[in-house]
Protein backbone atom coordinates (compact mmCIF):
# COMPACT_ATOMS: atom_id res chain seq x y z
CA UNK A 1 0.00 0.00 0.00
CA UNK A 2 1.25 3.46 -0.79
CA UNK A 3 2.32 5.91 1.87
CA UNK A 4 -0.52 8.14 0.75
CA UNK A 5 -3.05 8.11 -2.07
CA UNK A 6 -3.73 10.82 -4.61
CA UNK A 7 -6.86 10.69 -6.73
CA UNK A 8 -7.80 13.24 -9.37
CA UNK A 9 -10.88 12.39 -11.41
CA UNK A 10 -12.24 13.53 -14.80
CA UNK A 11 -13.33 17.13 -14.69
CA UNK A 12 -13.11 20.51 -16.40
CA UNK A 13 -11.56 23.02 -14.00
CA UNK A 14 -9.57 26.21 -14.01
CA UNK A 15 -5.87 25.58 -13.70
CA UNK A 16 -5.01 28.83 -11.97
CA UNK A 17 -4.84 28.55 -8.17
CA UNK A 18 -6.62 31.79 -7.35
CA UNK A 19 -9.46 32.74 -5.05
CA UNK A 20 -12.72 31.41 -6.47
CA UNK A 21 -16.45 31.98 -6.18
CA UNK A 22 -17.57 29.10 -3.98
CA UNK A 23 -21.04 29.20 -5.55
CA UNK A 24 -19.47 27.53 -8.60
CA UNK A 25 -17.76 24.75 -6.65
CA UNK A 26 -18.83 21.19 -5.98
CA UNK A 27 -21.13 20.76 -3.00
CA UNK A 28 -21.41 17.92 -0.54
CA UNK A 29 -24.80 16.36 0.27
CA UNK A 30 -24.86 15.77 4.02
CA UNK A 31 -28.11 13.77 3.89
CA UNK A 32 -26.55 11.02 1.76
CA UNK A 33 -22.99 11.17 3.11
CA UNK A 34 -21.76 9.21 6.12
CA UNK A 35 -18.79 8.10 8.19
CA UNK A 36 -19.53 4.83 9.97
CA UNK A 37 -17.85 1.86 11.61
CA UNK A 38 -17.51 -1.46 9.83
CA UNK A 39 -16.50 -4.82 11.25
CA UNK A 40 -12.92 -4.28 10.17
CA UNK A 41 -12.54 -0.52 10.21
CA UNK A 42 -14.36 2.59 8.98
CA UNK A 43 -16.21 3.52 5.79
CA UNK A 44 -16.39 7.13 4.58
CA UNK A 45 -18.85 7.95 1.80
CA UNK A 46 -19.13 11.56 0.64
CA UNK A 47 -21.64 12.49 -2.05
CA UNK A 48 -20.50 15.41 -4.21
CA UNK A 49 -22.34 17.30 -6.92
CA UNK A 50 -19.45 16.80 -9.37
CA UNK A 51 -16.07 15.14 -9.70
CA UNK A 52 -13.14 17.04 -8.18
CA UNK A 53 -9.48 16.26 -7.45
CA UNK A 54 -8.79 14.98 -3.96
CA UNK A 55 -6.01 13.34 -1.96
CA UNK A 56 -6.03 11.18 1.17
CA UNK A 57 -3.33 10.55 3.76
CA UNK A 58 -2.83 9.83 7.48
CA UNK A 59 -0.79 11.68 10.10
CA UNK A 60 0.33 10.93 13.64
CA UNK A 61 0.57 12.91 16.91
CA UNK A 62 -2.37 13.08 17.01
CA UNK A 63 -3.60 10.21 14.84
CA UNK A 64 -5.78 11.58 12.06
CA UNK A 65 -6.98 11.09 8.50
CA UNK A 66 -6.79 14.09 6.15
CA UNK A 67 -8.74 14.48 2.91
CA UNK A 68 -7.95 17.53 0.77
CA UNK A 69 -10.49 18.53 -1.90
CA UNK A 70 -10.04 21.00 -4.72
CA UNK A 71 -13.13 23.10 -5.45
CA UNK A 72 -15.53 21.75 -2.79
CA UNK A 73 -17.73 24.00 -0.66
CA UNK A 74 -18.90 22.47 2.63
CA UNK A 75 -21.43 25.25 3.24
CA UNK A 76 -23.20 24.83 6.60
CA UNK A 77 -22.33 21.13 6.87
CA UNK A 78 -20.59 20.13 10.10
CA UNK A 79 -18.60 17.01 10.80
CA UNK A 80 -21.12 15.85 13.40
CA UNK A 81 -23.80 15.79 10.68
CA UNK A 82 -22.19 12.81 8.95
CA UNK A 83 -20.20 11.16 11.77
CA UNK A 84 -21.64 7.82 12.91
CA UNK A 85 -18.40 6.04 13.85
CA UNK A 86 -17.06 5.28 17.32
CA UNK A 87 -13.59 4.71 15.91
CA UNK A 88 -13.41 8.38 14.89
CA UNK A 89 -13.60 10.97 17.66
CA UNK A 90 -14.51 14.05 15.66
CA UNK A 91 -14.52 15.43 12.12
CA UNK A 92 -13.65 18.99 11.11
CA UNK A 93 -14.60 20.52 7.75
CA UNK A 94 -13.07 23.78 6.56
CA UNK A 95 -11.49 25.74 3.72
CA UNK A 96 -7.74 26.04 4.27
CA UNK A 97 -6.51 27.88 1.18
CA UNK A 98 -8.12 29.44 -1.91
CA UNK A 99 -9.78 26.72 -3.98
CA UNK A 100 -8.99 23.92 -1.51
CA UNK A 101 -11.03 22.45 1.34
CA UNK A 102 -10.01 19.95 3.99
CA UNK A 103 -11.67 17.25 6.07
CA UNK A 104 -9.77 16.06 9.16
CA UNK A 105 -10.98 12.96 11.02
CA UNK A 106 -9.43 12.40 14.45
CA UNK A 107 -8.86 8.66 14.97
CA UNK A 108 -9.60 6.92 18.27
CA UNK A 109 -7.46 3.93 17.23
CA UNK A 110 -4.85 3.23 14.55
CA UNK A 111 -6.52 2.90 11.17
CA UNK A 112 -4.76 2.49 7.81
CA UNK A 113 -6.00 3.68 4.44
CA UNK A 114 -7.29 0.64 2.55
CA UNK A 115 -9.13 1.97 -0.53
CA UNK A 116 -10.12 5.32 -1.99
CA UNK A 117 -12.16 5.66 -5.15
CA UNK A 118 -14.76 7.72 -6.99
CA UNK A 119 -18.07 6.07 -7.90
CA UNK A 120 -20.06 8.02 -10.47
CA UNK A 121 -23.81 7.97 -10.86
CA UNK A 122 -24.56 6.47 -14.33
CA UNK A 123 -26.59 9.56 -15.22
CA UNK A 124 -23.83 11.92 -14.12
CA UNK A 125 -25.94 13.58 -11.40
CA UNK A 126 -23.46 13.05 -8.56
CA UNK A 127 -20.36 11.16 -7.48
CA UNK A 128 -19.54 9.31 -4.29
CA UNK A 129 -16.04 9.55 -2.84
CA UNK A 130 -15.64 6.22 -1.03
CA UNK A 131 -12.77 5.72 1.44
CA UNK A 132 -12.25 2.64 3.60
CA UNK A 133 -9.94 2.40 6.60
CA UNK A 134 -8.76 -0.88 8.13
CA UNK A 135 -8.04 -1.67 11.77
CA UNK A 136 -4.26 -2.08 12.20
CA UNK A 137 -1.70 -2.04 14.98
CA UNK A 138 0.51 0.93 15.80
CA UNK A 139 3.46 -0.41 13.83
CA UNK A 140 1.50 -0.70 10.58
CA UNK A 141 -0.14 2.68 11.12
CA UNK A 142 3.17 4.46 11.70
CA UNK A 143 4.70 2.84 8.62
CA UNK A 144 2.11 4.52 6.41
CA UNK A 145 1.71 7.98 7.89
CA UNK A 146 3.12 11.02 6.16
CA UNK A 147 1.97 14.11 4.31
CA UNK A 148 2.50 14.44 0.56
CA UNK A 149 4.42 17.42 -0.83
CA UNK A 150 2.91 20.86 -0.52
CA UNK A 151 -0.12 21.54 -2.68
CA UNK A 152 1.92 23.90 -4.83
CA UNK A 153 3.52 20.81 -6.36
CA UNK A 154 0.14 19.73 -7.70
CA UNK A 155 -0.95 23.06 -9.16
CA UNK A 156 -1.13 22.93 -12.92
CA UNK A 157 0.27 25.31 -15.50
CA UNK A 158 -2.40 27.34 -17.29
CA UNK A 159 -3.38 26.01 -20.71
CA UNK A 160 -2.60 28.31 -23.62
CA UNK A 161 -5.85 29.70 -24.98
CA UNK A 162 -4.71 31.55 -28.09
CA UNK A 163 -6.83 30.73 -31.16
CA UNK A 164 -5.60 27.47 -32.64
CA UNK A 165 -5.75 26.79 -36.37
CA UNK A 166 -5.15 23.07 -37.00
CA UNK A 167 -2.34 22.33 -39.42
CA UNK A 168 -3.55 21.45 -42.91
CA UNK A 169 -3.58 17.72 -43.61
CA UNK A 170 -5.31 15.23 -45.85
CA UNK A 171 -5.31 12.72 -43.02
CA UNK A 172 -8.17 12.26 -40.62
CA UNK A 173 -6.71 12.90 -37.17
CA UNK A 174 -7.85 10.86 -34.16
CA UNK A 175 -6.86 11.93 -30.63
CA UNK A 176 -6.23 8.92 -28.42
CA UNK A 177 -6.67 9.95 -24.80
CA UNK A 178 -5.20 7.66 -22.10
CA UNK A 179 -7.21 8.43 -18.99
CA UNK A 180 -5.66 9.66 -15.73
CA UNK A 181 -1.85 9.93 -15.33
CA UNK A 182 0.77 11.35 -13.01
CA UNK A 183 -0.68 12.12 -9.59
CA UNK A 184 -4.00 10.66 -10.79
CA UNK A 185 -3.47 6.87 -10.98
CA UNK A 186 -7.13 6.07 -11.62
CA UNK A 187 -8.43 2.67 -10.53
CA UNK A 188 -5.98 0.18 -9.00
CA UNK A 189 -6.47 -3.53 -8.42
CA UNK A 190 -3.86 -6.16 -7.48
CA UNK A 191 -1.00 -3.92 -8.54
CA UNK A 192 -2.54 -3.04 -11.92
CA UNK A 193 -2.90 0.73 -12.27
CA UNK A 194 -5.40 2.19 -14.72
CA UNK A 195 -3.25 5.18 -15.72
CA UNK A 196 -0.26 3.01 -16.66
CA UNK A 197 -2.26 0.39 -18.55
CA UNK A 198 -4.25 3.00 -20.48
CA UNK A 199 -1.02 4.75 -21.49
CA UNK A 200 0.40 1.47 -22.81
CA UNK A 201 -2.85 0.71 -24.65
CA UNK A 202 -3.04 4.22 -26.12
CA UNK A 203 0.51 3.97 -27.44
CA UNK A 204 -0.29 0.62 -29.04
CA UNK A 205 -3.47 1.94 -30.63
CA UNK A 206 -1.74 5.09 -31.93
CA UNK A 207 1.11 3.09 -33.42
CA UNK A 208 -1.30 0.67 -35.09
CA UNK A 209 -3.38 3.54 -36.50
CA UNK A 210 -0.32 5.31 -37.88
CA UNK A 211 0.95 2.12 -39.50
CA UNK A 212 -2.43 1.20 -40.97
CA UNK A 213 -2.02 3.29 -44.12
CA UNK A 214 -5.73 4.10 -44.08
CA UNK A 215 -5.51 7.89 -44.25
CA UNK A 216 -5.67 8.11 -40.47
CA UNK A 217 -3.23 9.73 -38.07
CA UNK A 218 -3.32 9.29 -34.31
CA UNK A 219 -2.08 11.77 -31.73
CA UNK A 220 -1.83 11.18 -27.99
CA UNK A 221 -3.11 13.62 -25.39
CA UNK A 222 -0.33 12.39 -23.11
CA UNK A 223 2.67 10.19 -23.88
CA UNK A 224 4.13 9.91 -20.40
CA UNK A 225 3.03 9.33 -16.84
CA UNK A 226 1.94 12.91 -16.14
CA UNK A 227 -1.30 14.55 -15.14
CA UNK A 228 -3.07 16.36 -17.99
CA UNK A 229 -6.18 18.38 -17.21
CA UNK A 230 -9.36 17.92 -19.23
CA UNK A 231 -8.94 21.42 -20.66
CA UNK A 232 -5.45 20.59 -21.86
CA UNK A 233 -6.52 17.26 -23.39
CA UNK A 234 -9.13 19.06 -25.48
CA UNK A 235 -6.64 21.77 -26.43
CA UNK A 236 -4.13 19.15 -27.62
CA UNK A 237 -6.79 17.41 -29.71
CA UNK A 238 -8.04 20.70 -31.15
CA UNK A 239 -4.54 21.99 -31.99
CA UNK A 240 -3.84 18.74 -33.87
CA UNK A 241 -6.99 19.16 -35.94
CA UNK A 242 -8.60 16.04 -34.50
CA UNK A 243 -11.90 14.90 -35.95
CA UNK A 244 -12.49 12.59 -33.01
CA UNK A 245 -11.26 11.90 -29.50
CA UNK A 246 -11.30 8.41 -27.98
CA UNK A 247 -10.72 8.46 -24.22
CA UNK A 248 -9.53 5.12 -22.81
CA UNK A 249 -10.47 3.97 -19.32
CA UNK A 250 -10.75 0.81 -17.23
CA UNK A 251 -12.84 1.30 -14.10
CA UNK A 252 -12.98 -0.77 -10.93
CA UNK A 253 -16.23 -1.33 -9.12
CA UNK A 254 -16.65 -2.11 -5.45
CA UNK A 255 -17.70 -5.75 -5.19
CA UNK A 256 -17.00 -6.41 -8.88
CA UNK A 257 -19.81 -7.84 -10.98
CA UNK A 258 -19.15 -5.85 -14.17
CA UNK A 259 -16.97 -6.88 -17.09
CA UNK A 260 -16.35 -6.17 -20.74
CA UNK A 261 -16.13 -3.03 -22.82
CA UNK A 262 -18.68 -0.23 -23.06
CA UNK A 263 -18.76 3.06 -24.96
CA UNK A 264 -20.08 6.37 -23.62
CA UNK A 265 -21.33 9.43 -25.49
CA UNK A 266 -22.68 12.69 -24.12
CA UNK A 267 -26.31 12.68 -23.00
CA UNK A 268 -28.63 15.09 -24.78
CA UNK A 269 -29.70 16.77 -21.57
CA UNK A 270 -26.03 17.42 -20.74
CA UNK A 271 -25.26 19.17 -24.03
CA UNK A 272 -26.67 22.59 -23.10
CA UNK A 273 -24.99 22.51 -19.69
CA UNK A 274 -21.73 21.44 -21.34
CA UNK A 275 -21.81 24.41 -23.71
CA UNK A 276 -22.53 26.83 -20.87
CA UNK A 277 -19.75 25.42 -18.69
CA UNK A 278 -17.24 25.53 -21.50
CA UNK A 279 -18.17 29.12 -22.26
CA UNK A 280 -17.68 29.98 -18.60
CA UNK A 281 -14.41 28.14 -18.05
CA UNK A 282 -12.46 28.05 -21.31
CA UNK A 283 -10.56 30.86 -22.94
CA UNK A 284 -12.52 32.31 -25.84
CA UNK A 285 -9.77 31.29 -28.26
CA UNK A 286 -10.01 27.63 -27.25
CA UNK A 287 -13.68 26.77 -27.75
CA UNK A 288 -13.84 26.01 -31.46
CA UNK A 289 -10.94 25.18 -33.72
CA UNK A 290 -9.77 28.10 -35.84
CA UNK A 291 -12.44 30.48 -34.55
CA UNK A 292 -11.47 33.42 -32.33
CA UNK A 293 -14.36 34.26 -30.00
CA UNK A 294 -12.43 36.90 -28.06
CA UNK A 295 -14.82 39.69 -27.12
CA UNK A 296 -17.95 37.60 -27.72
CA UNK A 297 -20.37 36.98 -24.88
CA UNK A 298 -21.45 33.59 -23.57
CA UNK A 299 -24.65 33.62 -25.63
CA UNK A 300 -22.74 33.80 -28.91
CA UNK A 301 -20.24 31.16 -27.80
CA UNK A 302 -22.99 28.78 -26.67
CA UNK A 303 -24.95 29.24 -29.90
CA UNK A 304 -21.89 28.49 -32.03
CA UNK A 305 -21.05 25.42 -29.94
CA UNK A 306 -24.59 24.12 -30.24
CA UNK A 307 -24.41 24.61 -34.01
CA UNK A 308 -21.13 22.69 -34.18
CA UNK A 309 -22.58 19.88 -32.07
CA UNK A 310 -25.35 19.32 -34.63
CA UNK A 311 -22.69 17.53 -36.66
CA UNK A 312 -20.30 16.26 -34.02
CA UNK A 313 -23.03 14.84 -31.77
CA UNK A 314 -24.34 12.39 -34.40
CA UNK A 315 -20.73 11.66 -35.44
CA UNK A 316 -19.97 10.70 -31.82
CA UNK A 317 -22.97 8.36 -31.80
CA UNK A 318 -21.85 6.75 -35.06
CA UNK A 319 -18.33 6.25 -33.68
CA UNK A 320 -19.70 4.65 -30.51
CA UNK A 321 -21.99 2.35 -32.46
CA UNK A 322 -19.17 1.37 -34.83
CA UNK A 323 -16.92 0.47 -31.89
CA UNK A 324 -19.61 -1.75 -30.37
CA UNK A 325 -20.43 -3.42 -33.69
CA UNK A 326 -16.76 -4.05 -34.46
CA UNK A 327 -16.12 -5.51 -31.02
CA UNK A 328 -19.06 -7.86 -31.60
CA UNK A 329 -17.72 -8.84 -35.04
CA UNK A 330 -14.25 -9.78 -33.75
CA UNK A 331 -15.42 -11.25 -30.43
CA UNK A 332 -13.86 -8.68 -28.12
CA UNK A 333 -15.61 -8.98 -24.77
CA UNK A 334 -18.45 -6.49 -24.34
CA UNK A 335 -20.39 -5.43 -21.29
CA UNK A 336 -24.01 -6.56 -21.07
CA UNK A 337 -24.94 -2.92 -21.70
CA UNK A 338 -22.19 -1.79 -24.08
CA UNK A 339 -23.77 1.46 -25.27
CA UNK A 340 -24.12 4.15 -22.61
CA UNK A 341 -24.55 7.89 -22.17
CA UNK A 342 -23.29 10.21 -19.44
CA UNK A 343 -22.50 13.86 -18.79
CA UNK A 344 -18.74 13.22 -18.65
CA UNK A 345 -16.46 16.22 -19.03
CA UNK A 346 -14.17 14.55 -21.57
CA UNK A 347 -17.14 14.24 -23.96
CA UNK A 348 -18.11 17.90 -23.96
CA UNK A 349 -16.01 19.37 -26.76
CA UNK A 350 -18.40 20.61 -29.48
CA UNK A 351 -16.06 20.69 -32.47
CA UNK A 352 -14.99 17.06 -32.75
CA UNK A 353 -16.63 13.71 -32.08
CA UNK A 354 -15.88 12.31 -28.62
CA UNK A 355 -16.39 8.91 -27.01
CA UNK A 356 -15.20 7.38 -23.76
CA UNK A 357 -14.24 3.75 -24.27
CA UNK A 358 -14.34 1.74 -21.06
CA UNK A 359 -12.20 -1.15 -22.28
CA UNK A 360 -12.95 -3.33 -19.28
CA UNK A 361 -12.98 -3.40 -15.50
CA UNK A 362 -9.91 -3.85 -13.34
CA UNK A 363 -12.23 -5.26 -10.70
CA UNK A 364 -12.92 -8.25 -13.00
CA UNK A 365 -10.18 -10.91 -12.96
CA UNK A 366 -10.45 -11.76 -16.68
CA UNK A 367 -10.54 -8.13 -17.82
CA UNK A 368 -7.64 -7.22 -15.56
CA UNK A 369 -5.50 -10.10 -16.83
CA UNK A 370 -6.23 -9.18 -20.44
CA UNK A 371 -5.49 -5.49 -20.00
CA UNK A 372 -2.29 -6.02 -18.01
CA UNK A 373 -0.51 -7.97 -20.77
CA UNK A 374 0.55 -6.53 -24.12
CA UNK A 375 0.03 -9.87 -25.90
CA UNK A 376 -3.56 -10.27 -24.73
CA UNK A 377 -4.31 -6.64 -25.61
CA UNK A 378 -3.58 -7.31 -29.29
CA UNK A 379 -7.18 -8.23 -30.27
CA UNK A 380 -8.47 -5.16 -28.44
CA UNK A 381 -6.00 -2.88 -30.24
CA UNK A 382 -6.89 -4.42 -33.60
CA UNK A 383 -10.63 -3.99 -32.95
CA UNK A 384 -10.22 -0.31 -32.07
CA UNK A 385 -8.21 0.34 -35.23
CA UNK A 386 -10.72 -1.50 -37.43
CA UNK A 387 -13.56 0.48 -35.85
CA UNK A 388 -11.77 3.78 -36.46
CA UNK A 389 -11.21 2.86 -40.11
CA UNK A 390 -14.85 1.89 -40.55
CA UNK A 391 -15.99 5.12 -38.92
CA UNK A 392 -13.65 7.22 -41.07
CA UNK A 393 -15.00 5.58 -44.22
CA UNK A 394 -18.55 6.22 -43.08
CA UNK A 395 -17.81 9.88 -42.33
CA UNK A 396 -16.18 10.31 -45.75
CA UNK A 397 -19.36 8.97 -47.36
CA UNK A 398 -21.52 11.39 -45.36
CA UNK A 399 -19.28 14.43 -45.94
CA UNK A 400 -21.07 15.60 -49.14
CA UNK A 401 -24.38 15.53 -47.28
CA UNK A 402 -22.94 17.73 -44.55
CA UNK A 403 -21.68 20.22 -47.11
CA UNK A 404 -25.12 20.37 -48.72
Amino acid sequence: MRRFMLLLAMMIFSTVAAAQDFAALARIDGATSHIRDTRSGVEISLRLSQIVPYRVYTLDAPRRLVVDFKEVAFGDLRGDDILRARKIREVALSAFRPGWSRMVAMLEAPLALETAEILQDPKGRFVDVRITLADVDDEVFLAQVGAPPDLAVWELSPVATDPQTPPPTDELVIAIDPGHGGIDPGATRDGVEEAQVMLALAREVAEAVNRSGAGLRAVLTRDSDRFVSLDERMTIARAAGARALVSLHADALEGGGASGASVYTLTEDAEDRAAERMAERHGRGDLLAGLDLTGQDDGVAVALMELARQETGPASDRLAETLVETFEDVNVRLNTRPRREAGLAVLRSPDFASVLLEVGFLSDDADRAMLADADTRVPLVAAIVVALRRWAEQEATLAPLHRN
